[in-house]
């Protein structure tokens, strides 16, 4: 389970995943932003961020296309839209062997 933005910092795992054949399933909750650091903002005295600081935590423009970026490492991937995709994706993902992501759009 891994945020989109925490994600980006360890990209590479995922084709260490194809690479070693790990029967891995990695799921992105890709909300398209680094949350994470807009809490250490808040941690530095910075809580009131302008427009240019909250931009540089945006991550859409574009948007990350983690079925993409996985397929490109040589992961199977795929995306849900809402709760009942990811259910029958997890479920699915559970029933194969091999590395899988599935980016779960929130």
């Amino acid at each position: 389970l891994h945020g989109d933005g925490g994600a980006m910092y360890t990209v590479q795992s995922l084709w260490t995943m194809a690479r070693e054949k790990l029967d891995v399933t990695v799921v992105i909750f890709a909300n398209r932003k680094y949350n994470i650091l807009q809490v250490e903002l808040m941690r530095v005295g910075a809580g009131n961020p302008g427009p240019g600081a909250l931009n540089l935590l945006d991550l859409s423009n574009p948007d990350l296309d983690w079925v993409k970026i996985a397929e490109g490492m040589g992961v199977a991937a795929s995306r849900a839209e809402d709760q009942d995709a990811f259910n029958m994706q997890f479920a699915d993902a559970m029933k194969q062997k091999g590395p899988r992501l599935i980016e779960a759009v929130i």
